[in-house]
């Protein structure tokens, strides 16, 4: 091979990378975090997690991005150990996919219809409908199809370039020489494992390997171990996203070191000991890439099927390497934005919507404590309020920062709607917090006053504070369930709340000019109404921020009064919602 066979042979393996690396991007992108949510739910069934595992990393086209994920949800908490050495297993299984497409570049036939099945003979058509679907149309959806289409083509030019570049090392003996010397198990391993440590892909150095095959130097002998190192090497990857995590995380990453090495020294002194006693004719064969994802597949089949009823001993192994401590269970916060997550940007916005989520029933939580203690004062409740403000405010600030790195990886036009709602919804969520805290403080400072109200301003303040509930309560429905005309039920509600709270401050100033009422318990009386007017204003924003994102009405919040004025369930709502916290029927019993 010549200076210019070199670089040719160094071009097409930069095209294969990229290519690799473009389509497991966008083929993530397009799954937008679904896979890896049912990944994350359905894992109980060791089965089940070692085919969702390999199903998972047969889409994604990568399994050190799927340990990498199984050892994120380990750090947050989300998944046990235990659950997650089935997806690990599953993992190694579904990273064989890669190579057997790859193996379609070596079909070598005169029949038409076969000369198709081979990657040369239609990944130019598929780059073409790629480039169209990227240039020529303005839909995210399709132009994330056209980049998998390139990404594909790419790979497969990249693999054809490679191919044809080393294929004139057959002539050279020093070349030959060093794949003889790949025979000794011990020598190829560490090739295998290195070369797969450095690039971190193991799909991507049994590419290479595959397409070392088309020299006709590699032996099938010289090829089963390197290919048994590669499936070390990967577990580099897995091994540094443990780094900075909490042990648990830790082990995962080792209990993937661990699966890969007990399955290949097994594998290996088994197999070299039968071709001891039996000689197997075939170690002399010339592989090429179909031989390669055949040994690349029955291996990590193999070992699952050994190693997943010995799945425990993995377990209690991770564990004899990283002891468990006293104060271990402080390490899991149960924080589920881990940085590990913006590498896949669409699971990270599924994990986003987990938090946002949370943080909506800590508010629903905060308002249920509010009109506990305004019907009977509790130190703990307050307290609990007090507690979820300040947890309320941490994860604002944690979920801003989080949301702002994910908005500048590459996102589905959904997905990138989805984070701009949420970094809208999390700012009121913030401010209902702020309102009920200031109820609790005023609460508890009747309480310490032991000051009262009068039974009829008592009976006004639990029948907006009942109201409030019930808005804070359909807010919360409405985001987590997706309910698109929850905005109608909310808005009316909140201007019965309005209407409550201007009627309330009318009685209490005719109270106060009779002398019934303190100006200091009016004062409170006021400020709580005027709180639980504000929690009902952002309930409406945010069920405008929801009927916007889903129907994508981007005019909405302009227009949204006259749209809802115009609504016929509007209108019977605000009719329902005026009757039933009417203050006349307070006056009447």
């Amino acid at each position: 091979m010549d200076f210019f066979g070199l670089l040719t042979m160094i071009g097409g393996l930069a095209l294969f990378l990229y290519g690799m690396k473009t389509m497991g991007d966008s083929l993530s992108k397009m799954a937008g975090g679904r896979l890896e949510q049912i990944l994350e739910r359905m894992t109980n069934n060791p089965v089940k997690a070692v085919l969702l595992g390999a199903g998972v990393t047969a889409v994604i086209q990568s399994s050190s991005a799927t340990t990498v994920m199984v050892v994120g949800f380990v750090n947050s908490g989300i998944m046990k150990l235990s659950q997650a050495v089935g997806v690990i297993m599953g993992a190694n299984i579904g990273t064989t996919a890669t190579s057997w497409i790859l193996s379609l570049s070596g079909i070598e036939s005169g029949n038409f219809f076969v000369k198709l099945l081979k990657p040369s003979s239609f990944s130019p058509v598929l780059a073409l409908i790629g480039v169209v679907l990227v240039m020529f149309i303005k839909n995210t959806k399709k132009n994330d199809v056209g980049t998998i289409l390139i990404g594909f083509a790419v790979l497969m030019f990249g693999m054809d370039t490679m191919s044809s570049a080393v294929k004139p090392l057959a002539d050279v003996p020093e070349f030959t020489s060093l794949f003889t010397a790949f025979e000794n198990p011990f020598l190829g391993m560490i090739v295998g494992t290195i070369l797969t440590a450095v690039i971190q892909s193991s799909s991507a150095s049994v590419g290479i390997l595959q397409a070392m095959c088309a020299t006709g130097s590699v032996s099938v002998g010289a090829a089963l171990p390197v290919i048994m190192g590669q499936n070390i090497g990967t577990c580099v990857t897995a091994l540094l996203s443990g780094v900075g995590a909490n042990k648990n995380a830790r082990r995962a990453s080792l209990v993937h070191l661990y699966f890969n090495l007990v399955g290949t020294f097994v594998f290996m002194a088994i197999f070299y000991a039968m071709d001891h006693f039996v000689q197997f004719d075939f170690m002399s064969d010339t592989a090429n890439g179909a031989v390669i994802a055949m040994i690349h597949s029955v291996f990590n089949i193999v070992s699952t099927i050994v190693l997943l009823p010995a799945s425990r001993l993995l377990v209690k192994l991770a564990y004899f390497t990283i002891p468990q401590s006293e104060d271990e269970t402080l390490e899991t916060s149960g924080k589920v934005l881990d940085e590990r997550f913006l590498e896949r940007p669409a699971f990270a916005v599924a994990q986003c919507k987990n938090a946002v989520y949370d943080m909506a029933q800590l508010i629903l939580k905060a308002m249920n404590l509010c009109v506990f203690i305004q019907e009977k004062y509790d130190e703990n409740a307050v307290q609990a309020i007090m507690e979820i403000e300040q947890e309320v405010d941490a994860m604002e600030d944690e979920l801003s920062s989080y949301l702002a790195k994910l908005s500048t990886k590459p996102l589905s036009e959904r997905d990138s709607k989805t984070i701009n709602k949420y970094s809208r919804c999390i700012m009121e969520f913030e401010r209902i917090s702020d309102y009920t805290k200031g109820i609790a403080f005023a609460q508890k400072k009747l309480y310490k006053g032991k000051e009262k109200f009068s039974k009829k301003a008592a009976a006004e303040a639990r029948l907006i504070y009942e109201a409030t509930l019930e808005i804070v309560e359909c807010m919360v429905s409405g985001f987590i369930h997706g309910e698109k005309e929850i905005a109608f039920r909310i808005d009316a509600l909140a201007d019965v709340i309005s209407r409550v709270k201007k009627e309330i401050q009318k009685n209490h100033k005719r109270r106060l000019e009779k002398g019934k009422c303190s100006v200091e318990l009016g004062m409170a009386l006021t400020d709580m109404v005027t709180s639980l007017e504000r929690i009902a204003k952002h309930c409406s924003n945010i069920a405008e921020e929801q009927m916007a994102s889903e129907t994508d009405q981007h005019a909405l919040h302009q227009n949204a009064r006259n749209v809802k004025e115009r609504n016929e369930l509007y209108k019977e709502l605000l009719e329902g919602y005026t009757e039933k916290y009417s203050l006349e029927k307070l006056e009447e019993t």
